[in-house]
C-alpha cells in the first residue's frame, strides 16, 4: 500500500486514514454530514441521476418499441 502524505499529519488508522481515536460521536456526525451531502445532490441531481443510471444499466434496446427498457 501506497502511504500518502496527508495534510493532517496522520499516519494510523483505518485505510482511509480516519483517525482511529474518534469517538462514537465523531464517527456519527460525519455519516450525518454524509447522508446530508448526499441527499443534497440527489435533490439537485435527480433527473440527470437517473438518466445517467438508466444508461450505465441498458445493455440492449429494442428498437421495435418505445417502452423504456425498465
Amino acid at each position: 500500500m501506497k502511504l500518502y502524505h496527508q495534510p493532517s499529519g496522520l499516519h494510523d488508522g483505518l485505510d482511509l486514514l480516519i483517525d482511529s481515536r474518534w469517538s462514537p460521536d465523531q464517527a456519527l456526525a460525519v455519516i450525518d454530514l454524509l447522508d446530508d451531502l448526499r441527499d443534497r445532490i440527489w435533490a439537485h441531481y435527480e433527473v440527470a441521476l437517473q438518466a445517467k443510471f438508466r444508461e450505465d444499466r441498458v445493455t440492449r434496446r429494442d428498437v421495435r418499441t418505445t417502452d423504456p427498457p425498465f
